[in-house]
């Protein structure tokens, strides 16, 4: 077996450690959180949305350095501060700890996830390139999964306090398999005395990449510019829904925390295959029409939560989440590579992540204003529909993939 596949997979894990534990399990322990330290959903928004500039921060420049220093290095480090700010997230007792160590939390995941999400096009030539990706990205809806079957009972099980334990399980778990992350990653086939998998592509940028000389290479990529804008859209509107998820389920609709953990748990699990599905149909079909497909699902799962408001609709809602779930970072982190090629992914993933982490900041902020002023998630949600349905048609922006061959 091609080393390829254990970078793939390795991957995997990086991503259930940085974005599905690292970021979206706060929707799972949100709701305890707010009654725990007495926080209002603006305020709980503002959290997600400090976790998010953190990851913007550090994601466009994490990128770079990934680029410049190696992506196993970058990841390693990356992973040691988000497992330690998660640990000190369950030692909160006021709104400013909370969201500095959320913000942390975001620097970390944004110096993790981008270069390991850009990895695969150092490994993999382009026609294979959407598959690897959507192995990578799987670990997200695999933190999902896990997040949803064990922090509810955490949190039951320590009581009023439980909502820390939940942080403090997180912390340990990312601190320590970060280790093991850092045993199997490799920055590049050479590294193994390999070529990539697939064949022989050849790399943009001079023999050796220098922050400087990777950021020029890449701001004068205009296909990078359109990513970014499709970008923004995924990043506003998905974010609305999985922060709110659990509390409009526990606090708006009156599900039991158990199991409104097992309706987050089935979007998890639906979403563990959907990079790999995606990715490979925008092997197939092109970057663009799978972009286009996936917002056009996505929209159709936030139209069904605001509306269909009883446990059908909910799991319903969940699943078709779930299969798009995150097939738009999985597309982009191929379309980046394509476009600048597997030297400079990690940058040119860097850089357009800069558009996603602003939609991501603005999201929550938004959909929690929503809710304090309407006393209701369901315009928020709407607004995520709306914002989805912009990203499906400004899709058609993106190269063929007839261009994308010829380039």
């Amino acid at each position: 077996m091609h080393y390829a596949w254990i970078i793939a997979f390795t991957g995997t894990l990086v991503t259930i450690l940085a974005h599905g534990f690292g970021r979206m399990s706060y929707s799972v322990i949100l709701p305890p959180m707010k009654d725990g330290l007495m926080l209002n959903y603006t305020q709980l928004g503002s959290i997600a949305t400090g976790n998010f500039i953190g990851y913007l921060s550090l994601a466009i420049i994490g990128g770079f350095l990934a680029a410049r220093f190696g992506v196993r290095r970058v990841v390693l480090i990356s992973l040691l501060v988000i497992g330690i700010s998660l640990f000190l997230t369950g030692l909160s007792e006021s709104f400013l700890f909370a969201f500095m160590m959320r913000l942390i939390a975001g620097l970390g995941n944004g110096g993790a996830y981008v270069p390991i999400m850009a990895l695969p096009a150092a490994w993999f030539i382009a026609k294979k390139r959407g598959l690897a990706t959507g192995i990578v990205s799987g670990g997200i809806g695999t933190g999902l999964f896990l997040a949803g079957v064990i922090l509810p009972p955490i949190i039951s099980a320590f009581g009023k306090d439980g909502w820390r334990y939940a942080w403090y399980f997180l912390g340990i778990a990312v601190f320590v398999l970060g280790f093991v992350c850092y045993v199997f990653l490799r920055n590049n086939p050479s590294e193994k005395g390999l070529t990539m998998y697939g064949g022989i592509e050849e790399q943009k940028g001079g023999p050796r990449v220098t922050l400087f000389s990777a950021f020029k290479d890449v701001v004068v990529e205009a296909e990078i510019w359109k990513l970014g804008a499709v970008y923004f859209m995924y990043g506003f509107s998905y974010i609305i829904y999985l922060t709110f998820f659990v509390a409009f389920l526990t606090k708006e609709m009156g599900v039991a925390p158990i199991a409104a953990g097992r309706v987050f748990a089935i979007l998890g699990i639906f979403s563990i295959f959907c990079g790999v599905i995606y990715g490979w149909i925008s092997d197939v079909v092109g970057r663009r029409y799978g972009s286009m497909i996936a917002y056009l699902t996505l929209a159709l799962s936030y139209v069904i939560f605001a509306f269909w408001k009883d446990t059908t609709g909910f799991y319903i809602s969940a699943i078709v989440f779930g299969i798009a779930a995150f097939s738009i970072p999985t597309i982009m982190a191929a379309a980046a590579g394509d476009a600048v090629g597997g030297r400079l992914a990690p940058a040119g993933l860097g850089f357009i992540t800069l558009f996603f982490g602003i939609g991501q900041a603005l999201g929550p902020l938004a959909g929690g204003m929503i809710k304090d002023s309407t006393g209701s998630f369901t315009g928020a949600f709407l607004l995520s529909a709306g914002v989805s349905l912009v990203g499906a048609f400004g899709s058609l922006i993106l190269k063929r993939k007839s261009q994308v061959a010829r380039s």
